[in-house]
């Protein structure tokens, strides 16, 4: 029997990032003390509380597992001016998933 956890919808991800542009540029992290929160960050997955992107690119994960994100505008942020990050932007962020917490 596997009892592997996989994300699906509804659960709630606890995960590590670091977000970059195409140029490299990082935005955001929360492993890099640099940018103020360097804790997991947690949120449910599929409750649009994340970017279009997150909320399906990370569907599927295994605790443990690490994976890359490139994430078109319109998965992202789309033509909005997010400050450091220019409107139309291609975003690739470096994921960790930590922990699940499964929907009862």
């Amino acid at each position: 029997m596997n009892t592997e956890q996989i994300s699906k919808a509804g659960d709630v991800l606890s995960m590590n990032y670091t977000g970059r542009l195409e140029d490299g540029t990082v935005f955001d992290s929360n492993v890099d003390p640099a940018f103020g929160h360097a804790e997991p960050f947690e949120f449910t997955l599929g409750a649009g509380r994340v970017i279009a992107g997150w909320d399906e690119g990370l569907v599927g994960m295994k605790v443990g597992e690490k994976k890359t994100l490139t994430i078109p505008p319109e998965k992202g942020y789309g033509d909005r001016d997010m400050g450091k990050i220019p409107p139309n932007s291609t975003l690739i962020f470096e994921v960790e998933l930590l922990e699940i917490n499964p929907t009862k």
